[in-house]
This record gives structure tokens, C-alpha cells and sequence, in this order.
């Protein structure tokens, strides 16, 4: 894969990573209602996400998605209504017991894991967008396997840098918030923003 290609193709991935969607706001979110803490494990699911989002893509998933408008609708449907439900949890979530929390165990950990992991993979708008995205930059006559291999594990990179500088930054604002009636604005805020981010996956369109 020639240098300026890859190039190429990291500076499109990372200004299309850093423009906030639903698993953006899934992280930030965490990072406002937990503080820092919560980017190890939402970054991870991020990743695996990610990861699973595009070698489904790769594995032929992506187009049945882009020609199925039944199996793109009901992904989209599954996506849509499991973000609606972290905004209503992070809506209805008790301030006062977050502030006054310890550090959160194993569990809470693994719950920031999964629901990271499954926004991200289940959002079929990804995976038909990496079906159109990646195929931009292979250079015909070269091994196809060795340039999706090394596209899949820098967008991985950038995915892991971008969703990791979102929570740290969101993190960070949480300190100054620590009233349990601010962070029930910011639960609040941070619910609508899912929700929203759910309504509006139900409007994605089918390619094609």
C-alpha cells in the first residue's frame, strides 16, 4: 500500500471519526455521569466495535445491509431503540448516588463495555459506510488482504485516539461538576443526547 495512499486514507478516517455520533456521544456521556474513569472500558468497547464493524463489512455483511432494506431496517431498529434506552437509564440515573459513589466495581465496568461495544457495532449506517469508504483506497495490482488489514488496524488506532480524547476531555469537565444538582442536568443533557442520537438513527436511509 503506497505511503501517501495510507496517508490519505488516515487524514479522511480521522476527520470522519471526529465529527460526534451516537457512539461519541454514548462515551461522553459515561465520562460526564462516571468521570475519567469510564474511558478505559467504553474506548475498549469502542475498539471491539469497531473492529467488528468492519471486518462484517470486509466479511460481505456490509452489502447485504446496503441491498436488503429488511435487514438494514431491522440493525437500524435494534441500534436505534438500544441507544433510546441508555438515554432514558442515564436520564432517570440518582445524582446524589454517583457523586457519593466509590469507584465503581468489575461489573460497572464490564455493563460501560457492552453498551459501547453494541452502539458501535450495531450501528448498520457503519457498516455500509465502510463497505463504500474502504474500497477508495485500494491500489489495484497490490494484495488486497495486506491494504484492508493495514486500513482496518490504523482506523482502529484513530477510532481507540478519538473516542479516548472525548472521554478524557469529558472527564475532566465532570470535576467541576460534582453538585448532585449540576450532574443531574448533565445526566439529564447526556440522556436527551442518546435519545436524540436514537431518534435520529431511525432516519438513516438505505445506500442504493
Amino acid at each position: 500500500m503506497p505511503f501517501e495512499i495510507w496517508i490519505a486514507f488516515c487524514l479522511a478516517s480521522f476527520v470522519l471519526l471526529a465529527i460526534p455520533g451516537p457512539t461519541i456521544m454514548l462515551v461522553v456521556a459515561y465520562a460526564l455521569g462516571q468521570g475519567k474513569r469510564a474511558a478505559v472500558p467504553t474506548v475498549a468497547g469502542v475498539a471491539l466495535g469497531d473492529f467488528v464493524a468492519m471486518t462484517a463489512s470486509l466479511a460481505g455483511l456490509g452489502v447485504l445491509l446496503a441491498t436488503s432494506a429488511f435487514w438494514f431496517t431491522v440493525l437500524k431498529w435494534l441500534g436505534a431503540a438500544y441507544l433510546i434506552y441508555l438515554g432514558m437509564r442515564l436520564w432517570m440515573a440518582d445524582a446524589s448516588a454517583q457523586v457519593d459513589a466509590s469507584a465503581s466495581d468489575h461489573k460497572s465496568d464490564r455493563a460501560m463495555f457492552g453498551h459501547a461495544f453494541l452502539v458501535t457495532a450495531l450501528n448498520p449506517k457503519s457498516i455500509v459506510f465502510f463497505v463504500a469508504f474502504l474500497p477508495q483506497f485500494i491500489t489495484p495490482g497490490e494484495p488486497l488482504l495486506v491494504q484492508l488489514a493495514i486500513m482496518e488496524a490504523s482506523f482502529l488506532a484513530l477510532a481507540v485516539f478519538n473516542s479516548a480524547a472525548y472521554a478524557l476531555i469529558a472527564g475532566r469537565a465532570r470535576a467541576a461538576i460534582q453538585r448532585p444538582q449540576t450532574l443531574t442536568w448533565v445526566n439529564r443533557i447526556g440522556g436527551s443526547v442518546l435519545v436524540g442520537a436514537g431518534v435520529a438513527a431511525l432516519a438513516v436511509k438505505r445506500s442504493g
